[in-house]
């Protein structure tokens, strides 16, 4: 048992080290823009300068929809497990690491993580899976910084199939974890 222990705490460090050294190979990249104004055209402005204000042409509905964008790519991306498992792929863990991003950028939101299962195994057994599959999900956005008090974990078993029908195709896609922002 200790053993064990010790390969998921060293499987942790080491999915770790990789994240934090993809991320050091982002550069910040210097966008060109305007130069900005001397302190003389500051002070004094100029006659045919025109004011450039946030919002004066239409860009209030911008930002709201922008936000909408982000909140349901959010939500549309799930990850997804295999047969009779708990543990997260490496897709999954990507998956994972850019939801972990997009909620550090906006603290204000929690998350719902909702467990899902093939229509495989008994009813209290799917259950059973899909809280661990979501506890898992849970468990590494914790890892990755996020506060506990904002991730929820719920289970919902075969109950709510993405895809209907019997075979590897429709299992595939109903074996997974999806997403669920509840605000502030």
């Amino acid at each position: 048992m200790r053993n064990a222990e010790r390969v998921v705490g060293l499987m942790a460090l080491v999915s770790l080290i990789f994240f934090i050294s993809g991320c050091a190979k982002h550069g910040v990249q210097q966008v060109e823009g305007p130069t900005p104004p001397s302190q003389e055209e500051v002070i004094t402005g100029t006659p045919d300068m025109e004011l450039d204000m946030p919002g004066s042409e239409g860009d209030v509905s911008a930002a709201p929809q922008a936000m909408e964008e982000e909140l349901a790519k959010f939500e549309q991306d799930r990850i997804y497990f295999e047969f009779d498992k708990f543990n997260l792929t490496a897709d999954a863990r990507k998956v994972l690491a850019e939801k972990a991003s997009f909620l550090n950028a906006h603290p204000n939101l929690n998350v719902r993580i909702e467990g899902h299962c093939d229509e495989r195994g008994t009813r209290e057994y799917n259950l059973a899976l899909g809280e661990r599959r979501a506890k898992s999900a849970q468990d590494y956005l914790i890892f990755l910084g996020i506060n506990p008090d904002r991730v929820s974990i719920i289970s919902y078993g075969e109950e709510k199939p993405l895809e209907l029908g019997s075979g590897e195709d429709a299992w595939k896609l109903n074996r997974r974890a999806e997403f669920r922002i509840l605000g502030n």
